[in-house]
């Protein structure tokens, strides 16, 4: 039996109200503004308000994706949500955001991922509306990185920012919808990116506090280094992989993590035809957000055309990357 042709039926996003310049990022990390800029391209990044938690902004998001599609929130199945800063350690985020949305007849879980989610919970969603043809997922990133930064971390506090973004998937006419995608996992590097307090392994404690434990830590230089030696090549092996040569492709979305390195990626993958989206410079590095937001940033904006060939990327925390392929259909 052939497999149901998957896809995003439509896309939403959030961003918090306060924008943070680098001027006030600068103070407290003890570099300059200008040395923000020329380093990672971001001018700007949003912060969730004290009242807001990462339920909040998927809940606006996944709301915005369904007013584009039409889809009232009681016909969707599937809840999937992308967060490595999830309002507590249980019960799931995807939970929270079911019971904003009243959509209770849907199945909820969450996934952590880092940067790479939305990719890796695209995928579930393809082989949960395939495995049941009819049916329809909601996958939301959200990720509120302002609450576990050390402010006083120019490595960090000078990237990452608070966002998320939203898509609803369901079967779509051929030859569109997902095409191809590759998750990969390389824990021998999970180091480079973590949180080192909180878990079972390091419960929380006045000592693990005191120490900053509960913060956000990156070995930025081994996470760049571990984009060029592994992106590059994810990124061609697909698109070869589904019968297509790079200028081919016309839309590249990928995640948000740093202006530099993104246009070395963009030069070293041979992708310098396709439009690259980008929404760094106002919204910073949201996380596993930031792959839905830039999508969505494009989608609205109407720069991606009904046929048009995509090709999104996330990459880091786990060490992990997620690319995918897809056709996209215009369904509205």
């Amino acid at each position: 039996m052939a497999k149901t042709a998957v896809g995003i039926l439509g896309t939403g996003s959030y961003l918090p109200k306060d924008i943070v310049s680098n001027e006030e990022v600068a103070r407290l990390a003890g570099v300059t503004a200008e040395w923000i800029e020329r380093k990672t391209q971001i001018t700007s990044r949003r912060y969730a308000a004290p009242d807001e938690a990462t339920s909040d902004l998927a809940t606006k998001a996944a709301r915005a994706a369904l007013e584009q599609t039409g889809i009232p929130a009681e016909r969707i199945d599937y809840i999937i949500v992308s967060t490595s800063t999830g309002d507590y350690p249980q019960p799931p985020t995807s939970a929270l955001v079911q019971h904003q949305l009243e959509a209770y007849g849907a199945a909820c879980f969450d996934v952590n991922v880092v940067c790479s989610g939305f990719v890796f919970a695209l995928e579930m969603a393809r082989g949960l509306v395939e495995l049941r043809p009819g049916s329809l997922a909601l996958v939301v990133a959200a990720d509120t990185y302002s609450r576990i930064l050390d402010l006083t971390d120019r490595r960090t506090a000078v990237l990452f920012a608070d966002g998320a973004g939203a898509a609803v998937v369901g079967a779509v006419p051929e030859p569109y919808g997902i095409l191809d995608t590759e998750l990969t996992t390389r824990g021998d590097a999970h180091a480079l990116i973590r949180v080192e307090a909180g878990g079972s392994r390091r419960p929380a404690s006045h000592e693990t506090v005191d120490e900053g434990g509960h913060h956000f830590k990156m070995n930025g230089r081994g996470v760049r280094d571990f984009v060029a030696e592994n992106v590059p090549g994810a990124l061609r092996g697909i698109v070869e992989r589904a019968g297509f040569r790079m200028n081919d492709v016309e839309h590249f979305v990928p995640h948000q993590a740093n202006g530099v390195m993104l246009g070395d990626l963009v030069a070293s993958t041979g992708l310098t035809g396709a439009h690259t989206h980008r929404t760094l410079e106002r919204y910073g590095n949201v996380g596993s957000a930031s792959v839905p937001v830039a999508l969505d940033d494009a989608n609205r904006s109407g720069a991606i055309k009904d046929g048009d060939l995509v090709l999104m990327a996330g990459f880091g925390g786990g060490m992990a990357m997620g690319t995918t392929l897809l056709r996209w259909a215009v369904t509205a």
